[in-house]
């Protein structure tokens, strides 16, 4: 008859395992509960299939400046900040080994010896008893939760949608930090150049100042003019150190972006090249989601909420394990590793929620509110993303006009300011029209660069916007419209 035992023990457990089912039935009930926010589409907002001159992998490489290159390499290879995101990756990926874990049988060994003195009013009697005994135990245990209603298999689904997400991340730190050191350069040799303007500004009054000095020789002008004069050298002057104290800063901050102490980058004095129009898009791109890193963390977030609803709703359901054992046990050491001491054991475990208060069901409302916030997430995320793009697109249409307007003006003001300069030498006119063409040379020289800074500026964010070269097998990427409504 013993080995009719193990039969009947399994059939019993099955025939518990339906009742508890049933049982679940009338008590924690899931039912009604689920994510209702739907993911938008970027044709939603007006984006619509288009020729995009998407950027490569080394967008920055297409400016032709070698020491661009090697700052923005630098940065990828040493910026705390990039560091970071990528321990948090370490993170992610250590979470998802642990929920991989958590689906394998664990075996556990322990082992204890005790010297205990036996109670004469316990359960051991005589000559056990008032006497002192080493109380030996040495087993390995092994358990297996199976996994019947998915809840293991959602966890770690869950752990890999994390894992994915924090990827992303950390591929679009790579593309914000490259950005962040592309606009620090462009403002650094701006600043540069802006500078070199101000200086030739300050030779251009020295050389009215000799002129006025001449002119007061002759009798033509008076100490007015001649003070007038000095004061602008003296403006110059301000406006030199002025521009000076930017770029040292704006080299501390470069430095910082690139990993550097502040004044690694003292004598380093970058020109602004030559602006390479990139070909603009006609429109909005729709095909963002394959090419922006944050939009496909996003993505990713959405399907580990939705894994997290799963487990959640697993939990409803029983929780069934196996456990095994096998040892030794002992009174006494001298036994010990006899056959007699020899002790094993096994069997199932089932857990069942019956009632908890509404506890499993507030939590499978939460996760489902998890749900709807991610997606809502994602949609902010790509409003923004089209959003950048449209911005960048207008900025560059206009600085290109405004850079073809500047450049008559800026010859105008000079031809200006040479002809206020030779009339005033010839007597011709006074020292206002000259101060004023001057002023506006100035003037035009530097918005001139501040438009090419700008340029610089707009093309580097639209490159962002763009993805940063970033891209993806769009069906790579969960679809978790459809998953959201099971």
């Amino acid at each position: 008859m013993k080995h009719l035992q193990p039969r009947i023990a399994v059939r019993g457990f099955v025939a518990l395992l339906a009742g508890a089912t049933v049982l679940l039935a009338g008590c924690a009930n899931p039912g009604g509960i689920r994510p209702t926010h739907a993911l938008s589409e970027a044709t939603a907002y007006g984006a619509t299939p288009t020729q995009t001159p998407w950027p490569t992998a080394r967008w920055w490489s297409e400016y032709g400046d070698a020491d661009l290159d090697r700052l923005v390499d630098q940065a990828l290879a040493g910026q705390p900040s990039l560091k970071n995101v990528q321990a948090r990756l370490q993170l992610a990926q250590a979470a998802a080994d642990a929920a991989g874990a958590a689906r394998l049988p664990r075996v556990d060994g322990s082992a204890d010896l005790t010297n205990q003195r036996i109670s004469e009013n316990g359960i051991y009697p005589p000559p056990l008893a008032g006497s002192t005994l080493w109380l030996n135990n040495a087993q390995v245990a092994a358990s297996w939760e199976l996994d019947l209603f998915g809840r293991q298999r959602a966890a770690l689904e869950s752990s890999i949608g994390q894992l994915r997400a924090v990827q992303a991340d950390v591929q679009a730190a790579r593309v914000q930090l490259a950005s962040n050191v592309a606009i620090a350069y462009f403002n650094l040799a701006s600043l540069i150049e802006a500078r070199e303007v101000a200086i030739q500004s300050q030779q251009q009054r020295e050389q009215v100042l000799a002129l006025v000095r001449q002119r007061i020789a002759a009798g033509l002008d008076t100490v007015v003019e001649l003070r007038q004069a000095e004061g602008l050298i003296a403006q110059s002057r301000v406006e030199i150190e002025a521009l000076g104290e930017a770029i040292s800063r704006a080299r501390h901050a470069l430095a910082e972006l690139t990993g550097q102490n502040p004044q690694a980058l003292d004598a380093f004095a970058p020109t602004l090249a030559t602006v390479r129009s990139r070909p603009l898009p006609q429109g909005l791109p729709a095909d963002l989601l394959g090419r922006r890193a944050d939009l496909v963390a996003q993505r990713w977030r959405v399907e580990a909420a939705l894994r997290d609803v799963d487990v959640a709703r697993a939990q409803f359901y029983p929780n069934v394990s196996l456990t095994a054992f096998i040892g030794l046990s002992s009174l006494g050491l001298d036994r010990f590793i006899e056959a007699g001491s020899r002790t094993y054991g096994g069997g199932p475990a089932l857990h069942l929620p019956i009632f908890d208060a509404g506890r499993l069901r507030a939590n499978l409302s939460a996760k489902s509110a998890d749900v709807d916030a991610a997606v809502e997430g994602y949609n902010g995320a790509l409003l923004h993303a089209l959003r950048e793009v449209a911005d960048e697109l207008t900025s560059l249409q206009s600085l290109d006009s405004q850079r073809r307007a500047q450049e008559d003006a800026t010859a105008a003001a000079d031809s200006a300011f040479e002809l206020a300069r030779q009339r005033y030498q010839a007597g011709l006119g006074n020292f206002l029209v000259v101060l004023t063409a001057q002023t506006n040379v100035l003037t035009q020289r530097r918005a001139a660069t501040d438009l090419k800074a700008r340029h610089l500026a707009s093309e580097v964010a639209l490159n962002r916007a763009l993805g940063g070269g970033f891209e993806i097998d769009p069906d790579s990427v969960p679809a978790p419209v459809k998953s959201a409504s099971r």
